[in-house]
């Protein structure tokens, strides 16, 4: 890449590895299920998340609505942290394409669901003013919580509940291998849980394009009828499979490369005057700051200063960052950007 961009984990440029790949792939019409190279990308990652069946869609947005549609019936209630990207940044989709209710609930700290609140939100079945409870969403990583890792036992605390009560339970598991990886064991235990998973491959895997929407057989033979009704049926979409299969093989088994490149980015912008980690130092890719008060600039301001030094940030507030490594991020990169911080925030009107 020709510069230094930290906004996300979803800029990355595909590998030499994916491109030649791509190129090389064996196609066929996916709409008939005739896509050799999507059948070995949706086996795989089925194997990987411990599920039955797989199915490949156009991003992790599309993954969950696609779930929602296939949990739930218009005028049903989901239950998700108010912090949730499902409830923030998908666009109410489900409310807007679905007729689906969102009951948002407090998240924790740790990215986990407020147990007393998802408790006061169920739904009495039997009253016929009341939308009906029908599935709970969590998210691992959670992004906006500091991109941490959710502990495998609120997920299964609140999974025991949800089936209790007949309820589903679907994970956004957008950066699902960080989790696992942040938690120290395979992505099939943290998916072990749920009913159904989603997982991105343009994220940090560095895949151009898609994800992967995991479940029994009979929730992704009707998942499938979803994605063709939203406009998600491809055709030779093997050129796309082929990079997901690089990024699985390759790009999954160095993502503690990421992990590490943002406990030392957080550890060197942590001793420049001005700057306050807002979660201490991360656990997975993702590093968020704020300024203090004695810094003269607003974070606009700062991320204008450092576009001319050919890095990109993510401002997330007036005063306040995300940084994400990835691929493309290494140790040189790392060094250039504490310098890059030190040099802004030292500069005085």
């Amino acid at each position: 890449m020709d510069w230094i961009d930290l906004r996300s984990d979803t800029v990355t440029w595909p590998t030499p590895a994916m491109r030649e790949a791509m190129a090389r792939a064996a196609v066929g019409d996916d709409v008939y299920g005739e896509d050799p190279t999507i059948h070995r990308l949706e086996a795989r990652a089925a194997e990987l998340t411990g599920k039955e069946a797989c199915l490949f869609v156009a991003s992790g947005t599309m993954g969950n609505l696609v779930a929602v549609f296939t949990h739930c019936q218009r005028g049903d209630e989901v239950i998700l942290g108010d912090k949730a990207h499902m409830f923030v940044n998908e666009g109410g989709g489900m409310a807007a394409l679905g007729g689906v209710h969102p009951h948002p609930v407090p998240n924790r700290a740790d990215g986990g669901l407020d147990m007393d609140a998802v408790q006061a939100a169920l739904r009495d079945p039997h009253n016929p003013h009341h939308p009906r409870s029908r599935l709970v969403t969590l998210e691992n990583t959670h992004n906006i919580c500091g991109g941490v890792a959710v502990p495998l036992e609120h997920m299964r605390e609140v999974a025991d509940w949800a089936y209790a009560h007949g309820l589903s339970v679907h994970l956004d598991g957008a950066r699902l291998f960080n989790a696992a990886l942040a938690l120290g064991v395979p992505a099939r235990e943290v998916c072990a849980p749920v009913d159904s998973v989603m997982f991105c491959l343009s994220k940090g895997l560095s895949a151009p394009v898609g994800s992967l929407l995991c479940g029994s057989a009979a929730f992704i033979a009707e998942a499938r009828r979803w994605r063709k009704m939203v406009g998600g049926g491809m055709r030779q979409v093997g050129v796309l499979a082929a990079a997901g299969l690089v990024a699985l093989e390759e790009i999954l088994p160095r993502l503690a490369e990421d992990h590490r490149r943002a406990r030392q980015l957080a550890q060197g912008l942590q001793q420049i005057p001005g700057v306050s980690l807002d979660f201490g130092l991360p656990q997975t890719n993702m590093v968020y700051f704020s300024l203090t008060e004695e810094v003269p600039w607003d974070a606009a301001e700062v991320a204008r200063r450092l576009e001319a030094r050919r890095i990109k940030v993510d401002v997330e507030g007036p005063r306040r960052f995300r940084l994400v490594t990835h691929y493309w991020i290494d140790d040189q990169a790392v060094e250039t950007v504490m310098q890059a911080f030190q040099e802004v925030l030292g500069t005085r009107p």
